[in-house]
């Protein structure tokens, strides 16, 4: 007799069943992994951009006519989100700065304004939004 060498058909199937499996349980896990990434390029900007506010500030009295936006009159890039200079930077000492996603962040919106308040106003689908932090996970904040 002849010993034959080689996979049945049912083998090969279950191992495909396997790596399907194995598949549908990674990929969602690091699309989510990568979308935790790039949320820091939004907030630690927008961190950034407040510090600068209120160094300002504590020189002038003022925000308006603030350097953190004197060359950048519309918006600045992070990568994957477009941060929004403050339009409502006024001598009444108010803004908010905003960071809007762009390419594979798009419908996500963060915003930070002169008292620290810290908002989410917009995220994509299975992600929720908040009015009192930076929702950094599927989780919240």
């Amino acid at each position: 007799m002849k010993k034959h060498a080689g996979f049945t058909l049912i083998e090969i199937m279950i191992v495909v069943i396997i790596i399907g499996i194995l598949a549908a349980i990674a990929v969602p896990g690091y699309r989510d992994y990568l979308i935790r990434s790039r949320i820091t390029q939004a907030t630690s900007g927008l961190a950034e951009k407040r510090v600068r506010m209120e160094q300002f500030f504590q020189d002038n009295h003022t925000y308006f006519g603030s350097a953190v936006c004197a060359n950048d009159t519309t918006s600045s890039t992070y990568f994957n989100f477009t941060a929004a200079c403050p339009a409502n930077a006024t001598a009444l000492a108010a803004y908010t700065l905003t960071a809007t996603g762009k390419s594979s962040m798009l419908g996500f919106t963060y915003t930070i304004d002169q008292a620290n308040t810290k908002q989410t106003t917009a995220a994509q689908t299975g992600w929720p939004t908040s009015t009192t932090c930076w929702v950094t996970s599927t989780g919240g904040c």
